[in-house]
């Protein structure tokens, strides 16, 4: 693991990393802010999964989270959004290839070389994170998203409930199979069988039986996006019937931007923070 970077921040380090991965076979780079702590201390983990076109970069300039990270005692994991590299494939299309991995295994060319990013994720990052921040503990992870990423948070943590403790999202993508966003990354990353797309639809996970406890969604009802790509409507209807406790609070007047993630990224932290700590 190679440092790219290191700044103190709220007493904690935020520092940037960057690694070769031998799940998408290209370099990666990622975000920890480790908070100020007593030698030997273990601290809960929130991963935060970023949207389309983002990288790393969006949420650690943006995303005001340290201050309460550093008040809760959290260290916070920021990956990449998708492989990189000259030898990547990519499309012209801001919502496919680069920066849009989607957090699926490709198994479509030219994709499935390097498109690994649930693999990414779920295992192989992880393990360096054990490996190099021995002050995170492993058996207290979070995660949340937003958009794209909530969309990742919200099936990985379906799919992995024991290693996840508490998930929420900002603006999810909820249900890729009902929505164009989710329709096109899934046809060209996964294939034409839509019984292929479930794993990575938070909406079919809960119709298959896969639970989280408790799930916390907040959603500007001023998004451009709400009413094609995002429909918290149906995340709703499917923990109702399943009988998920879910939050879903809908913000006046806020759009699909870092504007609004800014603003309740405290809450996040802290609502996380609560059940990681119990």
């Amino acid at each position: 693991m190679e440092t790219v970077s290191t700044n103190k921040a709220h007493g904690g380090v935020q520092g940037v990393y960057r690694h070769s991965s031998t799940v998408t076979g290209t370099p990666m780079t990622f975000a920890v802010f480790v908070p100020e702590h007593e030698p030997g201390a273990q601290l809960p983990v929130l991963w935060y999964l970023s949207g389309l076109t983002c990288t790393h970069a969006n949420v650690t300039e943006k995303g005001e989270y340290r201050a309460a990270c550093a008040e809760h005692g959290v260290v916070f994991i920021a990956p990449d959004t998708s492989p990189r590299g000259e030898e990547v494939p990519d499309d012209e299309a801001y919502d496919f290839g680069k920066g849009a991995g989607f957090y699926v295994d490709a198994t479509e060319e030219p994709w499935a070389a390097n498109f690994r990013m649930r693999s990414y994720i779920e295992d192989e990052l992880p393990a360096l994170i054990a490996g190099q921040f021995p002050m995170a503990d492993m058996a207290r992870q979070g995660i949340t998203g937003h958009s794209m990423g909530g969309h990742g948070a919200l099936t990985i943590a379906l799919r992995n409930q024991g290693r996840f403790k508490s998930v929420s999202a900002f603006a999810p993508i909820v249900s890729p199979l009902h929505c164009p966003w989710g329709e096109k990354a899934l046809t060209g990353y996964v294939g034409g069988d839509r019984e292929d797309w479930r794993t990575y639809d938070a909406c079919a996970l809960i119709a298959d039986g896969f639970r989280m406890p408790e799930i916390l969604v907040d959603q500007g009802d001023a998004d451009s996006f709400l009413a094609e790509q995002l429909k918290p409507e149906l995340l709703r209807e499917a923990c109702a019937k399943a009988g998920i406790d879910l939050t879903l609070r809908m913000q006046p007047g806020y759009d699909h931007s870092y504007y609004f993630i800014s603003t309740f990224m405290a809450d996040h932290v802290a609502w996380h923070a609560a059940r990681l700590k119990a």
